[in-house]
């Protein structure tokens, strides 16, 4: 894939539809659901400015074929915000093909313009395809997460 052909800006209101769909495959990729509420909240997020939660949409010949969103915030250990990429999807039949690495690209020059010290990320351990990319364009560190639901 010609990675000029892929075209990457944030999400728009007039975007809805077509990142709902994706949103929709991200969830059914992680074998889960959200409540519309949810749904609903998230979308809103992306586009209020007031909200440090950013969206960006890859666009080949006028399709959304991959989102992102991340989240700014403070940390402890520096004195500018981390960047944290929470989602990342790319439709089926362009995986492989570059647009995830653009789409990342775009989170680290956004990050940067940010000020921003650091991009960090989770995957799951057994996301083998999408950890070669990770693995070719950022560092994995040895922490390990725990969780607890409330």
């Amino acid at each position: 894939m010609n990675h000029s052909s892929v075209k990457i800006k944030p999400l728009t209101i007039t975007d809805y539809d077509l990142w709902l769909h994706l949103w929709q495959d991200y969830l059914k990729f992680y074998e889960t659901s959200l409540p519309s509420s949810t749904i609903q909240n998230t979308w809103h997020s992306l586009l209020d400015s007031d909200v440090p939660i950013y969206g960006f949409g890859a666009w080949q010949d006028d399709k959304l074929v991959g989102i992102t969103h991340v989240v700014l915030h403070p940390n402890t250990w520096n004195t500018n915000e981390c960047c944290y990429l929470e989602d990342l999807y790319v439709t089926d039949n362009v995986r492989g093909q570059g647009v995830g690495r653009v789409l990342i690209e775009q989170v680290y020059a956004f990050a940067n313009d940010k000020d921003c010290n650091r991009v960090y990320w989770t995957t799951q351990e057994g996301n083998t395809a999408a950890r070669k990319l990770y693995d070719a364009i950022a560092t994995q560190t040895d922490m390990v997460q725990y969780r607890k639901n409330l």
